[in-house]
């Protein structure tokens, strides 16, 4: 395989006729111009240029080996050009992906400040609550929890996840009130089926002293979306152990009652996800690092969670 170097020292002496010009053109000595054409006619096997004191005339071969290659030269130096320059500037499709629910609610808002200052590029989302080979997918980046890290990826956690047992005020009517986590299998509930092995989740609770319990449930409907759990709780069916951030709204509105209030699900890390690379594309170290500020900016690590007592919905959790 050829050298940029040997091709360019070849066809820029070819069009300015002469070993010294293309020299002063390529910021490199005559005689290092003279080296690189010659190892490239012995590469190839034929002579390029006839020499003599007038200067230099093409071979037959070398007219030819000029028009194949001249084009191409200049294809390549204006690509180089323009990966040099433009290297720094996020550009290009940006693959995405997050949780339905969760990605609507609190990543689709920050896209119009995000495109705002990154214009050039293009955010591809994919919503799906699924865990997903993020490396075999061809994602530049995803958000949620759950995931497995496989070589090469990194997780930038952004806050936890917590999940509080709430329900309707028309199923809570006339009903006793659970006293802790094993009093919740007294009702009826609305439960999580786990993505992976699409078993009924079985949570523990734990409450501000550190102690711990399994949250006991009785499902009359099992579904495998948070959004579905959310709805299916508001709709009177049952007790649902609901993530903070569906239920707070409907905590504000009265739509939802909290049960158990001193006791909570850490379901973990919610996280952001990239490839690690020393050269990060652009376009996705400023989704990155975008994301991350918004995040701290807005708090929302603390929207997530039970520990935003007296801010915004906090007073109602």
């Amino acid at each position: 395989m050829e050298t940029l170097a040997n091709l360019e020292s070849f066809v820029r002496s070819a069009e300015d006729g002469s070993f010294s010009a293309a020299a002063r053109r390529l910021a490199l000595t005559p005689a290092a111009i003279s080296r690189n054409v010659a190892q490239l006619e012995r590469n190839l096997g034929v002579r390029l240029f006839q020499r003599s004191t007038r200067g230099l005339t093409l071979s037959e071969a070398g007219e030819r080996f000029l028009q194949s290659v001249q084009g191409s030269l200049d294809s390549i130096q204006g690509a180089i050009a323009d990966i040099m320059v433009n290297a720094g500037q996020p550009a290009g499709v940006l693959k995405l992906s997050a949780a339905p629910g969760f990605g609507m609610d609190y990543l689709l808002p920050l896209m119009p400040a995000f495109l705002e200052r990154y214009p050039a590029v293009t955010p591809d989302w994919y919503f799906d609550n699924r865990p997903l080979d993020l490396i075999a997918g061809g994602f530049d980046a995803a958000i949620g929890g759950g995931f497995d890290l496989p070589p090469g990826m990194v997780a930038r956690e952004l806050g936890r996840i917590h999940l509080i047992a709430v329900a309707s005020p028309a199923f809570l009517r006339g009903k006793r009130r659970p006293k802790d986590p094993a009093g919740l299998g007294e009702l009826a509930g609305v439960a999580m089926r786990s993505p992976l092995s699409s078993r009924t989740r079985t949570w523990v609770m734990r409450n501000g002293a550190g102690a711990e319990m399994a949250a006991v449930e009785k499902p009359v409907m099992v579904v495998n979306d948070p959004d579905a759990l959310c709805r299916g709780t508001l709709l009177g069916l049952g007790v649902g152990l609901v993530a903070v951030p569906h239920a707070a709204p409907h905590l504000k509105s009265g739509a939802l009652e909290r049960l158990l209030p001193e006791w909570h699900v850490d379901v973990g890390p919610i996280s952001l996800y990239f490839t690690n690379q020393k050269l990060l594309p652009a376009k996705t170290r400023a989704f990155v690092d975008f994301v991350t500020e918004a995040f701290r900016a807005q708090k929302l690590a603390q929207v997530l969670s039970v520990r935003n007592r007296g801010r915004g919905n906090a007073a109602y959790l």
